[in-house]
């Protein structure tokens, strides 16, 4: 491979390793190289910040502490102790993906790549973390922090939301990768890309792989990596709706099992659009032709913004009390304060719940 043709391998993983193992940080996954929480950690960490991780880490392996006992668990409860990390397909993969290790493989994480790859929601970084910081296997682990250090210290211009760029970058760490400490290695590439060789304005002068960098040396850290922007998510108005019986029972619906948040609940929500009737009317309809209740919807009390990678909910939210009987179903309950805790839900629509509280 040319670019490396003056790269110094073995001084790279050298400074590298040296610096990680004295500068690691403490995080609760590395306590141990047990592969079931080293799977837990890396699908929790994408997408998601570490600080914000850490306590649903937790409390996830303190709930399935091992394989077989979340193979067992129900979903209602995975995805309870998942609630607010979002993405909650990853969760489901997860879960499904343990159900087959404990069934294919008596409940050990396999150690290839074609047997730990072909599992539900393990794609090439995971299958990569996995062997090689739990089983010690030089496999590359190549996520968006790793290809901004590398795309840096090799002066790569390749556009990395491209797939042939992370193709790229998984040759270019087949090459660079100590044989004998993968995990480190692996490691603290990531370490250096989220406390040092940041987006934006790197860390240089604390970089201990400085002399190694080829964009310092140029100048050009700044402007490494390349990435394409992506299209920007459309906005969808949206009004939902606090409804209570004369019981103070909340209405709250289960979204399909398929598509965005699937199987998790929420309140009445609908997407409006301007210029037919004031939102509150379309609520309104919507209540009589979906769930057949009729309600008097009250003021709008909050609103509410959730981003999506693709979308983006403004939500206004109104209180409103039911007026008619409600026919309960699997998808449809009416539920005490206490039970709401029971449930889970979207972000969204637990800060719905907490701005309705705090009134």
């Amino acid at each position: 491979m040319k670019m490396l043709e003056s790269f110094s391998i073995n001084e790279f993983q050298k400074d590298l390793i040296e610096w990680f193992e004295k500068e690691q940080r403490d995080l609760p996954w590395r306590q141990d190289q047990d592969p079931y929480k080293v799977w837990v950690s890396e699908i929790m960490l994408q997408q998601t910040r570490v600080d914000t991780v850490i306590p649903y880490f937790e409390n996830f392996v303190s709930k399935f502490p091992t394989i077989e006992v979340l193979a067992k668990a129900e979903e209602e409860k995975v995805l309870k102790a998942w609630e607010g990390l979002g993405y909650y397909s990853r969760v489901r993969n997860l879960h499904a993906a343990v159900k087959e290790v404990a069934q294919t493989y008596e409940g050990k994480v396999p150690n290839t790549v074609e047997k730990i790859s072909s599992l539900k929601g393990v794609g090439p970084y995971t299958t990569g973390a996995i062997l090689s910081i739990a089983y010690g296997i030089p496999e590359p682990a190549v996520d968006g922090n790793v290809m901004r250090v590398l795309s840096r210290i090799l002066s790569v211009w390749d556009d990395i939301a491209k797939p042939k760029t992370r193709q790229l970058f998984e040759d270019i760490v087949r090459e660079i990768i100590s044989k004998e400490n993968p995990s480190a290695f692996n490691q603290a590439l990531m370490e250096l890309g989220a406390l040092i060789c940041v987006p934006g304005n790197p860390a240089c002068l604390l970089c201990p792989v400085r002399e190694h960098c080829k964009a310092f040396a140029e100048g050009v850290q700044k402007e490494l990596p390349v990435k394409s922007k992506k299209k920007a998510p459309t906005a969808l108005s949206m009004a939902a709706v606090v409804l209570q019986n004369e019981e103070g029972r909340f209405l709250i619906h289960k979204r399909p099992e398929k598509g965005l948040l699937a199987n998790l609940w929420e309140f009445p929500n609908h997407e409006t659009i301007s210029g037919l009737q004031a939102p509150k009317e379309q609520l309104g309809e919507f209540l009589k032709s979906d769930y057949k209740i009729d309600a008097k919807i009250g003021q709008a009390f909050t609103t509410i913004q959730h981003v999506f990678s693709h979308l983006i909910w403004n939500i206004t939210v109104f209180e409103g009390e039911i007026e008619s009987s409600v026919k309960e179903t699997d998808s449809l309950n009416l539920v005490s304060l206490k039970d709401l805790e029971k449930y889970t839900f979207p972000v969204s629509h637990q800060k719905i719940l907490k701005s309705f509280l705090s009134r």
